[in-house]
């Protein structure tokens, strides 16, 4: 089956800035008074900014106003620019598996839970030039990650049939997202394990990754 497009997930696939999320994620924390746990910091992984931002709040034990809420992501969105200005390593292979696929000519999509503002910062390191659509978490409507929203939007965008996409994806609540549009995914993990189920294959890192290889993934 021939693949009609390839939809990356971004952080903790393409580049390993998930450790980077780390830090402001736990100094806004320590501004609310409490510790960011590590079992809080796992399940964050991939996680909506709604989600997100209940969570640091209730580790602090405290009950956001809806004013309380966009003013904490916007400082969270502020300093984790800082961070991510500061340099974004790549995953394993990940540069080159992006450009040996966009070598090919297929279309590529950018599907991320990160709002724009910090992915045209990301795009930077990236290359905006390799993707021919970039879907950004604060343009699903509040329908991001793990449903499938952001992969369906992607493939609506290219004109393509999701279930003839394969996705590249490194967290659960990625790969649920991806596999609820119908994508096949190729699933390396990063920062937390994956489960096995349908229409998932896993792989160590992108280091090899062509076309051929996702192409492979459909038959």
């Amino acid at each position: 089956m021939t693949v009609e497009a390839v939809l990356w997930d971004m952080d903790g696939t393409l580049l390993d800035s998930e450790k980077l999320w780390d830090i402001p994620l736990a100094e806004f924390v320590e501004k609310l008074g409490g510790t960011l746990s590590a079992e809080t910091r796992r399940s964050l992984v991939g996680s909506s900014v709604p989600r997100t931002m209940a969570l640091l709040f209730g580790e602090a034990g405290l009950v956001p106003t809806p004013e309380d809420v966009a003013d904490g992501a916007a400082w969270i969105s502020r300093r984790t620019e800082e961070v991510f200005r500061a340099g974004l390593p790549w995953r394993p292979g990940a540069r080159d598996a992006l450009r040996a696929v966009r070598a090919s000519g297929v279309p590529m999509a950018l599907v991320t839970s990160t709002e724009r503002t910090l992915t045209e910062v990301a795009l930077d390191t990236l290359g905006r030039d390799l993707f021919d659509v970039v879907v950004c978490g604060d343009e699903v409507g509040g329908r991001n990650k793990p449903l499938p929203e952001p992969y369906l939007r992607a493939a609506r965008l290219l004109g393509v049939d999701p279930t003839r996409c394969v996705a590249v994806e490194d967290s659960p609540t990625g790969v649920a997202a991806a596999v609820a549009a119908g994508c096949t995914v190729l699933v390396v993990p990063c920062e937390v394990p994956v489960d096995t189920g349908e229409r998932r294959v896993f792989r160590e890192s992108l280091t090899g990754v062509d076309l051929t290889a996702l192409a492979a993934l459909l038959d």
